[in-house]
C-alpha cells in the first residue's frame, strides 16, 4: 500500500511531524510511506488565486494524494480547531477533488487530554465535505508515546491499532 502522511502543523519542528515519522517507520515494514510536511509553504487560498492557476507546490501535493492508497493526517489543535495551514490545504484541494473517495485516517497529536477533540471534529467535517472515506480516527497525546532525544517511539498499543486499521 502507498501511504502519504501529512502533518497539519504550522511548525517546521512539529511534534506532529515526529509522530508521523514514527508511524511511517512502523508502517514502512510492509508499505511505501512518505511524510509530507510542507503545508506552511503554500500561499493563502483565495478564489482569485485559484483562477490565476495552481501553484506548483500544490500540484505536487495533489499528485501525491492521487497516487496514495491511504492518507494519514496528523494535526495539533489550535484554538479548538485545525491549524490555518491545514485548512488552507483543504481549501486548495476542494475544487480538484483529490480526497473524493480517498481513504483517510485523521489523527490528532496534542500535549494532553482533552485537547484534540475539536480539531478532529473540524478535520472530519472538512474531509466529509470533500467526500473522503474516513477509515478510522484517533486522538493521541504526547503522554501516550516515549521520546528518545528528538525521536518518538510508538508503544505497542499504537502499533497494534495502526496494524488493525490497515487490515
Amino acid at each position: 500500500m502507498n501511504i502519504l502522511c501529512i502533518s497539519g502543523s504550522a511548525s517546521k519542528n512539529s511534534s506532529n511531524v515526529k509522530f508521523l515519522q514514527a508511524i511511517a517507520e512502523q508502517l514502512s515494514i510492509n508499505h511505501a510511506v512518505e511524510v509530507y510536511e510542507g503545508l506552511y509553504n503554500f500561499p493563502l487560498f483565495t478564489p482569485e488565486r485559484l483562477n490565476q492557476g495552481i501553484p506548483e507546490s500544490i500540484n505536487l501535493l495533489r499528485d501525491r494524494i492521487t497516487n496514495a492508497d491511504l492518507v494519514i493526517i496528523s494535526t495539533p489543535e489550535y484554538n479548538h480547531n485545525i491549524p490555518a495551514v491545514l485548512k488552507n490545504m483543504l481549501e486548495w484541494l476542494t475544487d480538484s477533488g483529490e480526497f473524493f473517495a480517498k481513504k483517510v485516517l485523521p489523527l490528532t497529536f496534542t500535549p494532553k487530554e482533552p485537547r484534540g477533540k475539536y480539531a478532529l471534529k473540524s478535520l472530519q467535517m472538512s474531509l466529509k465535505a470533500q467526500k473522503a472515506t474516513i477509515i478510522s480516527e484517533a486522538n493521541f497525546y504526547k503522554t501516550d508515546v516515549n521520546f528518545v532525544d528528538e525521536l518518538i517511539i510508538l508503544p505497542e498499543d499504537i502499533k497494534i491499532m495502526l496494524s488493525n486499521v490497515l487490515e
